[in-house]
């Protein structure tokens, strides 16, 4: 939500664990093998996080057996494009970065190398919702790398400048939103390439658009949740209370924010770095406060709003993926690699994927940008590890259903449908691309 190109987002997939039969089209066996385990060998690794370049140098230089050669992608999209060309000719990298709700649908084209036999043992040393997202079926395919603490950040001086308060909740969103109006403020951005913030709401509010029921996939875009979530965005664009800003122009949208033209957004850590890079007259004009919650409920916070925890995914057609295993393992857990990528000055300003992250939370939230909000921001990351949805899933043609939902949105944003319209497009439209694929599904 409110995000640039990588939506790094963190869930428990919930396919772990379950004998998923007819799940996933058939994809057969990992290849375990190693056929050149001596002698040094040089794994080509994807990504597009800031601070890799330096972690990759890292790791060079202190290994001799293994050698990483490090290639930057764009964004998370472009690399699900490169990925999938790379895959088609037999020349995909060792190691890929990606997020958790990609896992399913790379392993479903069988894409991905079981690790298990490697990575297993090292379970402990990750949160469990960071683990659960690199698996499926109880099979391991990559290490996680960050997970993704969720909250809202605000122009702390436009709001005193009016006498607003931090939005406790989606209806009190909604009502300072009107009021900056009247001042010519946007309270939010949408993207119109963007639709993470219609997945991330309905998440918050307890929807399922995949989940398994028995040996198939219900898929359910009208439940509940979602609609409870489609009415809150609609309520915002028919009031007119956001920006419509693509990311495609990345330094209008930094630009409309440093100039108070936008004023809040629904970030994680990692989106913080952006920000510090790019402003030139905000900075310490900055607060952070808790994920808006759904009145009369609990606080609760999506698993990841546009980015989830990464994971570094190892690919079955490499032909070291011990090695490649080792390699992940030391990217989230070398202490100075994992400083390395959690600060928003040296890397994406990511938090660890870590069993106990809370020494990391200073690192990765900017005091430049927050002044003297910083010490009470550190509080609001760490609550809002508390309150993370763990039972969202990622269904196997996400990918495809994701390109779908951005057509939609985009119409969404330019008032061309409703909320509720792409909804019901999504509903058949998702059932009958996984019929096609020869996936057993209900909906």
């Amino acid at each position: 939500m409110n995000s640039t190109s990588p939506r790094t987002r963190f869930a428990r997939a919930a396919v772990a664990g379950i004998a998923l039969t007819g799940l996933l089209s058939a994809c057969g066996g990992s290849d375990d093998g190693d056929p050149s385990a001596s002698g040094p060998v040089t794994l080509p690794f994807w990504g597009w996080a800031n601070g890799q370049e330096a972690v990759v140098k890292a790791f060079n230089a202190s290994h001799k057996d293994i050698q990483l050669k490090y290639t930057k992608v764009t964004d998370q999209l472009t690399m699900q494009k490169q990925l999938t060309n790379a895959v088609k000719a037999g020349d995909a990298p060792c190691l890929i970065q990606n997020t958790a709700e990609y896992v399913t649908s790379w392993v479903s084209q069988g894409a991905l190398a079981d690790i298990t036999q490697y990575v297993g043992p090292s379970k402990d040393k990750f949160n469990p919702g960071s683990w659960a997202g690199a698996q499926v079926q109880g099979k391991v395919y990559g290490v996680p790398t960050s997970s993704s603490p969720n909250f809202t950040i605000y122009r702390s001086d436009v709001f005193q400048k009016y006498g607003l308060e931090a939005p406790a909740t989606w209806d009190d969103f909604i009502a300072v939103g009107k009021e900056l109006k009247k001042h010519g403020v946007k309270i939010t951005n949408f993207a119109g390439e963007d639709p993470s913030t219609l997945e991330v709401l309905a998440m918050q509010a307890g929807a399922h658009w995949y989940s398994v029921d028995g040996n198939a996939w219900k898929v359910d875009f009208q439940d509940a949740g979602t609609l409870k979530a489609a009415k809150v965005i609609q309520d915002i664009i028919d009031n007119d209370l956001n920006s419509t800003l693509s990311f495609a122009d990345y330094a209008a949208v930094q630009r409309n924010y440093d100039d108070g033209g936008t004023v809040t957004r629904q970030i994680s850590t990692w989106q913080m770095a952006g920000m510090v890079q790019n402003f030139t007259k905000s900075y310490g004009k900055w607060a952070l406060s808790p994920w808006p919650a759904f009145t009369g409920e609990a606080p609760k916070t999506p698993a990841g709003t546009n980015l989830t925890g990464s994971v570094t995914l190892v690919s079955k057609q490499c032909a070291h993926q011990k090695q490649a295993a080792e390699a992940a393992l030391w990217i989230s857990t070398d202490p100075a690699a994992v400083k390395t990528m959690a600060s928003p000055e040296t890397g994406n300003g990511v938090m660890p994927a870590l069993a106990d992250s809370d020494s990391y939370i200073a690192e990765s939230i900017p005091e430049k940008l927050l002044g003297s909000d910083y010490q009470p921001a550190q509080q609001v990351v760490k609550d809002s590890l508390s309150t993370v949805t763990t039972d969202w899933a990622f269904g196997p043609n996400w990918t495809a259903m994701f390109t779908e939902l951005q057509a939609g949105w985009a119409k969404v944003v330019s008032k061309e449908q409703k909320v509720a319209d792409l909804l019901a497009h999504m509903q058949k439209w998702t059932v009958d691309d996984l019929k096609s694929r020869g996936i057993n599904v209900k909906g």
